[in-house]
């Protein structure tokens, strides 16, 4: 079976149109579309826990988010200008974006969970199915079918899968002597700095990206000198978003990324390098 993801969701009722912020903007030239980006914004932050990280690739957060969300600039700083004077979104020193009513909102539910939901909801209906049919009566027994055999294996798979995540996020949170992933926190960030907080978020991207990427990101971040657990959870974003799975495919884009600028650098003529003054270097 595969790992075990989190499904998010936006719980809105119409409590939240009824919210003064969203009201007034009925009444405000672009209001509508203001709304809409706003819970594409919430929507953007679940799996980050409702926080919009500031990667770095442009000049600005609202840059990134214009081009994730295919919306223009303008809506996007519009949009950011007004929730930030109305508190519903906070602009951090990194310049990353926190969404506090988003966390308000938001549900979830692993894919055992549902899973689980599912197969009990199926057996409620087979059950009443067959208990209304006369027919049917000689297949109540309490032997197992073959498929139920195989569902519950399934099942014990998915909890053993669980259970050994759970003991690794464990271990991170007793920060036990010699433990590979508290050593590196206290390498990355100083152990003076390694408190509840860091622990707790770094459980979230243990679960979701596992121990071996993990690792790598820190590694990564020890050598360009990140100051915070943030840098590390973009690194590990940036390689979900390029579809890397394991540090052998990170360390090959990595190698390529390397090349790649070494053959620009190389083709560069000789004359041009006199101009290096010229951009500022």
């Amino acid at each position: 079976m595969g790992r075990t993801k989190i499904y998010f969701w936006l719980k809105i009722d119409k409590k939240f149109f009824d919210n003064i912020f969203i009201k007034r903007l009925k009444t405000v030239p672009g209001g509508y579309t203001m709304t809409v980006i706003y819970i594409r914004l919430m929507l953007e932050s679940l799996e980050s826990d409702c926080i919009l990280y500031y990667e770095g690739y442009f000049d600005n957060l609202k840059e990134e988010l214009a081009l994730k969300l295919d919306v223009s600039e303008d809506d996007i700083d519009m949009t950011m200008a007004y929730f930030t004077k109305c508190g519903l979104i906070q602009i951090d020193e990194d310049k990353n974006a926190e969404l506090p009513q988003a966390k308000a909102l938001v549900q979830q539910e692993t894919n055992q969970a549902a899973y689980m939901r599912e197969y009990r909801k199926q057996q409620r209906e087979n059950k009443e199915s067959l208990t209304m049919s006369s027919d049917n009566l000689t297949l109540l027994t309490t032997c197992k079918t073959e498929i139920e055999k195989e569902i519950d294996i399934d099942i014990e798979k998915e909890l053993q899968l669980e259970q050994e995540e759970a003991n690794a996020s464990k271990n991170v949170g007793a920060g036990g002597g010699k433990n590979p992933i508290f050593e590196k926190l206290k390498q990355a960030f100083g152990e003076m700095s390694v408190n509840g907080t860091i622990v707790s978020e770094v459980e979230d991207l243990l679960q979701t990206h596992g121990q071996a990427l993990l690792m790598y990101a820190l590694d990564e971040t020890i050598l360009s000198g990140g100051r915070n657990i943030r840098y590390t959870r973009s690194i590990l974003e940036r390689l979900q978003g390029q579809g890397i799975k394991t540090v052998e495919q990170a360390k090959q884009n990595a190698q390529e990324y390397k090349d790649k600028h070494v053959q620009k650098s190389d083709s560069v003529p000789f004359s041009e390098l006199g101009k290096a003054d010229d951009l500022g270097f």
